[in-house]
């Protein structure tokens, strides 16, 4: 990277030590090690132990508990639907969980719930015969490219899921439940993790029909969503159990400060570059970046799909900075990238670029307006072969923003 750029060798430098500090967050959130740490403070009874994993950390986090219970455990089950839309796999999921949740309540059983990000899909229930797996995945597919956040999204999930919004965990209200979450949602919204399973709605969350108001989402819901979403009462579950959230984009902020100061870099963590439309999201990116420094964002920028390209808003971000930073006659270079591995409809984490990337690109003959247009930022990226590629990471707290500057 940065061969024919006008900066190459201080490019090439902040290109690697942007690398650096993403990997070195990237490591910093291993749930394996998280839920080593987190199990030994459980105070199980002398019952059966039954757990359940949801999500994309859902297998790195079963692994961590059968580090510590071992044969004590006497049942587990990991989630294996797909994402970001639900399949016949996350149905079956939830007829497993079930049927388990069901037998830990009738023993008065120990029950550890293991909950990461991306398990909206990777399990899922309709609350009506009348929904049909289609129509789930048509419901998922218009949340996930309308540009709603999170907390917004997963109201409307609720109303349609008999698996969301702490419906899962109400099953037992005889056994003792315990959650431990990796979590892909703000400090303080850890009922949003996997849209909440086994945790009750909390009493400021979004209303489900506000958000199809706002979103315009009347005309592309399906019927039988629309009906469910009319229909059933808010959820507010009465559950018991204990809950702790042992890993978080917090985790990997604080991580990434570390490795930019040791590199030298005055650091800023700027907490309220977070969920913000994309396009501000950027413009606030750049513009709070002081000379010689390092300034580093978490969260997940609100990113409506425009096109039928490839991407996602961590791919979108850079682009979108990449253009504003072509007239720049310093360096700066950006990188963003989720935390799973996975940006969108890609197998990109995300990409990284400089104040020459836009140059490079019109050199091969590559617009970028239009590929931002049709949402296409990982084919754009791939051509000028500056993606970050991890495959799935296993484990899921949100995205990363790492921008480094020069004079």
């Amino acid at each position: 990277m940065g061969r024919d750029g006008r900066f190459r060798g201080l490019a090439t430098n902040r290109h690697k030590e942007a690398h650096e500090i993403f990997e070195y967050a990237l490591s910093s959130v291993d749930p394996r090690e998280a839920v080593v740490d987190a199990s030994n403070t459980l105070n199980l009874s002398s019952r059966p132990t039954y757990s359940i994993a949801i999500g994309k950390a859902a297998r790195s986090m079963t692994l961590g508990l059968e580090d510590v219970l071992g044969e004590r455990l006497t049942a587990t089950l990991i989630s294996a639907g797909s994402h970001p839309l639900p399949n016949e796999a996350s149905l079956a999921s939830a007829r497993a969980a079930f049927a388990l949740v069901d037998r830990a309540n009738a023993e008065q059983a120990n029950v550890i719930f293991l909950i990461s990000g991306g398990g909206s899909a990777m399990i899922e229930w309709p609350v009506d015969d009348e929904i049909s797996l289609a129509d789930l995945r048509a419901a998922n597919q218009a949340l996930v490219t309308c540009g709603a956040r999170i907390a917004e999204m997963n109201a409307v999930r609720r109303a349609f899921s008999a698996v969301k919004g702490g419906k899962l965990a109400a099953r037992a209200p005889r056994a003792q439940l315990f959650t431990l979450i990796v979590s892909d949602t703000n400090p303080g919204d850890e009922a949003s993790v996997a849209s909440g399973p086994t945790l009750p709605v909390p009493s400021n969350a979004p209303k489900a029909r506000e958000v199809v108001d706002q979103y315009h989402l009347e005309s592309v819901l399906p019927k039988s969503i629309l009906k469910a979403i009319h229909e059933t009462p808010e959820p507010r579950e009465q559950l018991s159990g204990w809950h702790q959230v042992i890993l978080d984009n917090q985790t990997a902020l604080e991580a990434a400060a570390r490795k930019a100061e040791q590199l030298g870099f005055d650091v800023d963590i700027a907490q309220d570059i977070c969920e913000q439309p994309i396009e501000l999201g950027c413009e606030l990116l750049l513009s709070r970046l002081n000379n010689n420094s390092c300034l580093i964002s978490g969260g997940e920028f609100s990113c409506p799909v425009r096109g039928d390209g490839r991407g996602g808003r961590n791919l979108e971000t850079v682009l979108r900075c990449a253009m504003r930073l072509e007239k720049e006659s310093h360096t700066t270079v950006v990188l963003s990238a989720g935390t799973d591995g996975i940006d969108g409809n890609s197998p990109a984490a995300g990409a990284i670029a400089d104040t020459t990337t836009i140059e490079r690109a019109r050199r091969r003959g590559l617009d970028p307006q239009s590929f931002l247009a049709r949402s296409d930022a990982y084919t754009f990226f791939d051509k000028l072969d500056s993606l970050i590629l991890t495959g799935p990471t296993g484990t899921n707290v949100r995205d990363l923003r790492i921008v480094l500057k020069s004079v």
